[in-house]
């Protein structure tokens, strides 16, 4: 036994690894590549564009509605999966047109790829029957006005195929009214993967249902009608002369249609017209209904779903959610629609405003009808007792009978959510805030959109790269803190500090950091699709750029020894940075919407928020960095930093406090250090007004109702926090924390 055992002998070498084996086989070749067969590329578009029994009825929904048919009748067997039938009363199909029509790629709704940009009908592409018939067997029978009788044509695999074999495949002639049948037998009975994952039978009949009811709301003066094979009942059954109203009452009951309300909504400016029928107050199930049709397609958008969620959240109990039927159109060449495979997503242009607008509306027409509710009652049953109102003298005795284990509430996870609940500033005299709001009518800056700007898709690399920088530096857990946050006031209006509720903490936030980035952002965002601010009459540029130039020589605190001034040509500053601005004001004005006149005059600047003015004060700075602190040379950085100028320049103004000294050591001490800690350009709006005026009171309060009503909101809703960020929040609060010292003490 010891002799055929492997032992160590003293001297052999250690730790050597074994070498490889003579027999080990070698490595195989790379394995060449080939092009599929054409039957296996067309099974595999098939399976993404037929997904389910629905999808297929969609696009036969959709091809009988481009056909101008005004009835339609639908008989489903097996959830759709041995039988879907649809027949209709449209121009139906040419005879010479049959051996093509399932063909991939066939249509008579797009020639060029161009027509994409103005496409109006449901379908573009020709795939729809293709695909079909490549997992399904399909049977067409159509009859055009002018043809004396009805065709029947077979299809497999794109192809004419026999009834029967030994039979021919070429077209049929029968009887048949006018229009066109589309019988789909079998489907996918050649992948049978597909075919064993639908279990029920029921739920695939209940999408069915869910996508006719769809088209029979929208589509005005056509019928619908849809019954399982072989069932005298009709599933759906929509008269041709019905209302919207009426149909939706007849598909998804009378509750939710004596709760909707109208809506319309237009703006020439976006390219958008959007009407519909949304619940009101009253009505509200456990899941949302959006019947949301783009260009009379049917489509779903996440966006707008979340949108109309947040609306509802102020009128609904918490788990309710309301039913909205919304038609948008958008000018066709503002939608890409060709960007998933069952044409169930769309992409267009100003997503963002065009949402923003329709849930402005829905929230106006809300809350106009939000001064009742309806409450369902129950009757008593037979020999119960009528409650009673207890008086106040025994209603204590009466609580504490009735409830034995009272309910405990944890008031350390109590959390206000509602923005316009009471906050400390109602607490305040209304003389103070009376008398601020009376001397704003005549203040307010007057200035005038333009509105004939066509809107653009900007696809310049630069800006994308810019674009992906800035989603690179996301901070997950502060844009969270942004997007859930409820503004609860300005702190120090000139260190600009205001204080944030999220969840159960309260944040102060450097309000001018946070401005500056989210301007930027939307420098990017809407790039070369800026609003315009006009003056009238239009300004001298230079004038404004010699006025900055002489406050920039003037500073006092800046040292100019040290940082090399002495050097500057103060004198030619403002006409060469005027000639630099003037011979690029082509570039400027597509852009950026900064017109510039051939005679040295500025027409107007860009507007970036709507309802949102900056401070005209800091406009000739504004100017003149554009010469020295814009790298006019590279693409990318030419963006970046006149995009990071707009930005400071649209920030809001330091205005000093009123408890802040006027005179003396007080003033020059703190507001020199604050100089110094926040940028020379951030004070300059604050020393163009005087300490003690009604023009200081005026914009103290315009700043307050800004922050509050216009860029907090927008923060919440498109503000992407970046990690540099993290330097202007500072958290100053936990509720959970305070009632754990408040137990101690």
């Amino acid at each position: 036994m010891a002799d055929t055992m492997d032992v160590e002998r003293p001297g052999s070498p250690r730790g050597l690894k074994r070498k490889a084996d003579d027999s080990r086989p070698l490595p195989q070749a790379p394995k060449r590549i080939k092009p599929l067969d054409q039957d296996v590329v067309n099974k595999i578009a098939a399976g993404e564009i037929i997904v389910a029994p629905m999808h297929a009825l969609k696009e036969l929904i959709e091809n009988a509605v481009d056909a101008g048919s005004t009835s339609l009748e639908i008989v489903v067997k097996d959830g759709g999966l041995k039988l879907l039938q649809i027949t209709d009363n449209g121009h139906g199909i040419n005879k010479d047109d049959l051996p093509i029509l399932c063909e991939r790629f066939t249509t008579s709704k797009l020639k060029a790829f161009e027509d994409l940009t103005s496409i109006g009908t449901y379908g573009f592409r020709g795939e729809a029957l293709a695909s079909i018939s490549h997992i399904a067997h399909l049977t067409v029978t159509t009859k055009t006005a002018d043809s004396s009788c009805a065709w029947r044509a077979h299809y497999s695999d794109g192809k004419l195929a026999p009834a029967k074999p030994g039979q021919s495949a070429d077209p049929k002639p029968i009887a048949g009214r006018g229009g066109t049948q589309i019988t789909v037998e079998d489907l996918f009975y050649n992948i049978k993967q597909r075919q064993k994952a639908f279990k029920s039978h029921s739920e695939e009949y209940s999408k069915i249902l869910d996508v006719v009811g769809r088209h029979a709301v929208h589509c005005q003066g056509v019928a619908f009608s849809c019954k399982k094979h072989g069932d005298s009942a009709m599933g759906i059954s929509v008269p041709s002369n019905a209302t919207t109203v009426d149909r939706i009452r007849q598909i998804y009951g009378t509750a939710v249609a004596n709760e909707l309300i109208n809506f319309e909504i237009r703006d020439d400016r976006l390219g958008f017209k959007a009407s519909g029928l949304t619940s009101n107050a009253n009505y509200h199930v456990k899941k949302t209904t959006i019947l949301l049709f783009i260009n009379n397609r049917s489509v779903e958008s996440s966006a707008i779903k979340q949108a109309i969620q947040r609306i509802y959240s102020a009128f609904l109990p918490k788990g309710g959610h309301p039913f909205l039927y919304l038609s948008l159109e958008i000018e066709p060449q503002r939608v890409d629609v060709n960007v998933h495979p069952t044409k169930r997503e769309v992409n267009f242009l100003n997503e963002d405003e065009i949402i923003e607008a329709i849930t402005g509306t829905i929230g106006t027409e809300l809350s106009k009808v939000d001064t009742s509710r309806t409450f369902m009652t129950q009757s008593l049953l037979p020999g119960t007792k009528v409650p009673t109102i207890s008086t106040p003298a025994t209603s204590s005795r009466t609580l504490q009978a009735s409830s034995s284990t009272p309910r405990l509430r944890n008031e350390s996870s109590l959390v206000r959510t509602d923005p316009s609940s009471r906050k400390i500033t109602s607490m305040l005299p209304p003389s103070a805030t009376k008398s601020a709001s009376t001397s704003s009518s005549h203040l307010d800056p007057v200035y005038t959109h333009n509105p004939t700007r066509e809107a653009v898709n900007c696809r310049l690399t630069t800006v994308k790269e810019l674009r992906a920088i800035v989603r690179a530096n996301m901070h997950v857990g502060l844009t969270e803190v942004f997007a859930t946050h409820t503004y609860v006031g300005l702190v120090d209006s000139f260190r600009r500090i205001v204080a944030i509720q999220s969840g159960v903490k309260l944040y102060l936030i450097d309000y001018g950091m946070v401005s500056c980035e989210y301007f930027y952002q939307v420098g990017l965002t809407d790039f070369a699709n800026f609003g315009i601010i006009a003056f009238d009459p239009p300004l001298d540029l230079e004038a404004l750029i010699r006025s900055a130039a002489e406050i920039e020589r003037q500073k006092p605190f800046k040292t100019q020894t040290q940082s090399g001034e002495d050097d500057i040509p103060w004198e030619t500053v403002p006409c060469t940075v005027t000639a630099q601005l003037v011979q690029r004001r082509e570039m400027l004005s597509e852009y950026f919407c900064l017109d510039i006149s051939e005679d040295r005059k500025l027409l107007g600047i860009p507007l970036l928020v709507k309802g949102y003015m900056p401070s005209l004060a800091k406009l000739p700075r504004f100017l003149l960095r554009l010469g020295p602190y814009v790298d006019w040379m590279n693409e990318q950085r030419c963006f970046q930093t006149f995009l990071g100028e707009l930005a400071s320049f649209y920030a809001p103004e330091q205005l000093p406090n009123t408890d802040r000294p006027s005179k003396g050591k007080g003033k020059s001490a703190e507001g020199d250090s604050a100089a110094r800690d926040l940028g020379e350009g951030a004070v300059q709006g604050a020393k163009d007004v005087p300490d003690d005026s009604e023009e200081l009171a005026h914009r103290r309060e315009q700043l307050e109702r800004m922050l509050e009503h216009v860029l907090f909101p927008a923060f919440r809703a498109r503000l992407v926090a970046t990690k540099d960020m993290l330097q202007g929040v500072v958290e100053v609060a936990d509720l959970k924390g305070l009632y754990k010292v408040f137990e101690r003490c």
